[in-house]
C-alpha cells in the first residue's frame, strides 16, 4: 500500500495506490464473497469462474466491492500508521479520483479530521470580578412566603358562592357545536379561582356560583391552541360545583418559626435565610466568574469547528431532551404537536449551545495536555463517593455496578475539576 495526503482545514484526502497484483487480490476476495448470487447455466450455483461471470455481466461486475475491501482495508491501516489523526465523520470516496490501469488502481478517501488547535492565551489574564448581588429584606420574605404556602391548610367552606382565590372541586363536560371532545370531560378536578390555568373567562365566571349548582360556561379556545381541531372554537362547558376550600397560611410568629425550622425565635430564622441567601448569591457570582474566565480563554483560541461535530453534539442534546420528556410522561412526537415545532426547529434552537460546547471541549482538551493533567485513582474514588452520598447509596454498593463506562465520567469530571482550579489558580479575577 502506497498513499499520499493531503489537507485542507478540517478535510483530509488520502489518495492510495494498489498494485496490480494488490488489486488482482481485492477482486478475488470479491469474487469469493459474492459468486454465490449468480446463476448461470452449465455450472452449480456459485461455482462459475470468474472470469465466466464477468463476461456474461460485465467486466466490472466486482469492481464496486473490490474498491470498498480495498479502501476499507488500507483506510483502516492508514489510521493505524498515522495515531494523530481523528476522524470526527465517517470516511467517503472521491469518485472522480478513481483510476485503474494496467498498473493498479488509484482512488481516495476523503474525511473530516479533528481539528488543529494552537492554543492562545490561557494564563495570565485578568478577570474582571462580579459582585454578589445584595440580600434584599424583599428575598427574606420571597423565601418565607415559600415556606407558609408549604406549609398552608385548606378550610372547607360551606356557606357563601365560590370567590377569588379559592380552591373548587368541580366536575365539567365541554362541548364544541353540540358535540363532546377529547379531553373535555372529568369529574372531581382541584382548580384555584385566578390560577389561569383553564381557558380564559373559564375561571372568572365560576365566581357567584354554590356548592351543588350547575351552569353552562360560555368560552372560545384561543388560536394558539394545542389541539388542531379546537383552534379559536367556541366551547361550552357543563360544570359543577362539589366543594369550596381557602387557603389559611400558618401565621408568622415564634411559633411558625418552631414549626419549620430548628430556631425558636422568628428574628432568628429570619437571620439564617438571610445567611443562606448571602451564601447562594456569593455562589452565583463565583460561577459567573468562573464563566467568564472560561468564555475569555476559549474565545482567545481561534479554530473552525466541523459541521459533523455541531451536528453530532446536536444529536446528543436531541437525546437528552427526548429522555427528560419521557420523564413528563411525553414523547418527542407529541412535544412538536404541542408546540407547533419540527425537528429542525429544535435543531437549530440547539446550533449554537452546540457549537459553543464542541469548541469549549477541544480548548479544553488541549490545555489538559499541554499541562499533562492526569485523574489520579485516588480523586476519582473520592468523585465516585461523593456521587453515591448524593444519591443515598454506598460507596461499596454504587461502585459495584458501575462500568468502564461510568468510571471513564467521573475521571473526565476529576480532570474537568483539575483543569478549572488551573485557570483559577493562573488568572486573577478582581
Amino acid at each position: 500500500m502506497k498513499y499520499t495526503q493531503n489537507k485542507d482545514k478540517n478535510t483530509l484526502t488520502i489518495t492510495f495506490k494498489a498494485t496490480a497484483e494488490e488489486w488482482a487480490d481485492f477482486e478475488k476476495r470479491a469474487y469469493d464473497q459474492n459468486k454465490g448470487k449468480y446463476n448461470v447455466p452449465g455450472f452449480r450455483k456459485g461455482h462459475a469462474p470468474k472470469h465466466v461471470l464477468e463476461q456474461r455481466y460485465g467486466k466490472g461486475l466486482f469492481l464496486e466491492d473490490a474498491l470498498y475491501l480495498c479502501a476499507q482495508e488500507y483506510y483502516t491501516e492508514f489510521l493505524d500508521k498515522n495515531k494523530g489523526v481523528e476522524p470526527v465523520a465517517r470516511p467517503s470516496l472521491d469518485e472522480k479520483a478513481f483510476n485503474i490501469d494496467d498498473k493498479g488502481v488509484t482512488f481516495a478517501v476523503v474525511v473530516t479530521v479533528r481539528p488543529e488547535i494552537t492554543l492562545g492565551q490561557y494564563k495570565g489574564l485578568t478577570i474582571k470580578k462580579t459582585e454578589p448581588q445584595k440580600v434584599k429584606a424583599a428575598d427574606v420574605d420571597a423565601e418565607i412566603s415559600k415556606v407558609r404556602e408549604r406549609n398552608a391548610r385548606y378550610i372547607e367552606v360551606t356557606d357563601r358562592p365560590v370567590q377569588d382565590g379559592d380552591q373548587v372541586n368541580l366536575d365539567y363536560s365541554g362541548k364544541t357545536d353540540g358535540v363532546a371532545f377529547d379531553g373535555g370531560t372529568a369529574e372531581g378536578q382541584t382548580l384555584t379561582i385566578g390560577s389561569h390555568t383553564f381557558i380564559e373567562g373559564f375561571e372568572e365566571q365560576l365566581v357567584g356560583m354554590n356548592i351543588g349548582e350547575t351552569r353552562d360556561i360560555n368560552v372560545t379556545f384561543p388560536e394558539e391552541y394545542h389541539a388542531e381541531e379546537l383552534k379559536g372554537k367556541p366551547a361550552v362547558f357543563t360544570v359543577k360545583i362539589n366543594g369550596i376550600t381557602v387557603k389559611e397560611l400558618p401565621e408568622l410568629d415564634d411559633e411558625f418559626a418552631k414549626d419549620v425550622s430548628e430556631f425558636d425565635t422568628l428574628k432568628d430564622y429570619k437571620a439564617d435565610i438571610k445567611k443562606n441567601i448571602t451564601e447562594r448569591y456569593n455562589k452565583d457570582a463565583e460561577r459567573e466568574d468562573e464563566s467568564k474566565l472560561i468564555e475569555t480563554v476559549v474565545g482567545n483560541t481561534k479554530f473552525d469547528i466541523p459541521d459533523e461535530m455541531i451536528e453530532e453534539q446536536i444529536d446528543q442534546f436531541v437525546e437528552d431532551f427526548k429522555y427528560q420528556l419521557s420523564y413528563q410522561g411525553l414523547n418527542i412526537e407529541s412535544y412538536f404537536k404541542y408546540t407547533d415545532k419540527t425537528m429542525a426547529d429544535l435543531r437549530n434552537e440547539y446550533r449554537d449551545r452546540a457549537e459553543k460546547s464542541v469548541r469549549t471541549r477541544l480548548v479544553f482538551e488541549e490545555i489538559v495536555k499541554a499541562e499533562k493533567i492526569k485523574a489520579n485513582k485516588k480523586d476519582v474514588e473520592a468523585k465516585i463517593k461523593e456521587y453515591a452520598e448524593r444519591i443515598g447509596s454506598t460507596y461499596e454498593d454504587f461502585s459495584k455496578q458501575l462500568q468502564e463506562s461510568d468510571r471513564y465520567y467521573f475521571e473526565n469530571q476529576v480532570i474537568t475539576d483539575s483543569l478549572l482550579a488551573l485557570l483559577k489558580k493562573e488568572n486573577t479575577i478582581a
